[in-house]
């Protein structure tokens, strides 16, 4: 073999050691103490690029990760489908924005997430391109899609309002 096919083989095989080693990284685990008073384990998540997810669900299929991403919109995509069930009258969807395509708002549609109605309902002044972080399993992967469940969802940041003439 040649020294560029050997090189090219070496810079490959160390990005995608890269890649294992980002996705890997978690949060340490803790003790939380719920508002009822009741004392559990603080699940360790994987910052991931919900790209990656998207790319490879079946690699995140029932891992704890957590994404920070624009948010584009509230939904009702996946609500209902029985192979993925989350009922319309518990759950809501959201679509991120793609983090690849920056002159564009284009949502991430491959990427199905859900959040508990009640929860969703607090964020309701959410506009299109404000920063949000949230944690949660991918539950499924039906129709080769990754299929997510939240179960902590933050407002990192808003974008302020523009003015109306």
């Amino acid at each position: 073999m040649n020294n560029k096919i050997k090189s090219l083989i070496l810079v490959l095989a160390v990005a995608a050691g890269l890649n294992v080693y980002a996705v890997t990284q978690q949060i340490p685990s803790r003790t939380v103490v719920t508002a009822n008073g009741v004392q559990q384990a603080d699940c360790a998540y994987a910052l991931v690029n919900p790209l990656d997810v998207v790319a490879r669900p079946n690699f995140y299929l029932n891992k704890n990760i957590k994404i920070k991403a624009k948010f584009d919109k509230f939904s009702t995509l996946g609500l209902d489908y029985k192979p993925a069930m989350k009922s319309s009258e518990k759950y809501i969807s959201f679509l991120i924005q793609r983090p690849d395509i920056t002159d564009h708002n284009i949502p991430l549609s491959e990427l199905k997430i859900f959040l508990d109605r009640t929860e969703a309902e607090k964020h309701i002044e959410l506009n299109s391109g404000d920063i949000v972080e949230f944690t949660g399993k991918i539950f499924s992967t039906a129709l080769g899609d990754p299929w997510m469940e939240v179960n902590k969802f933050t407002v990192v940041s808003t974008k302020p309002k523009e003015e109306t003439k």
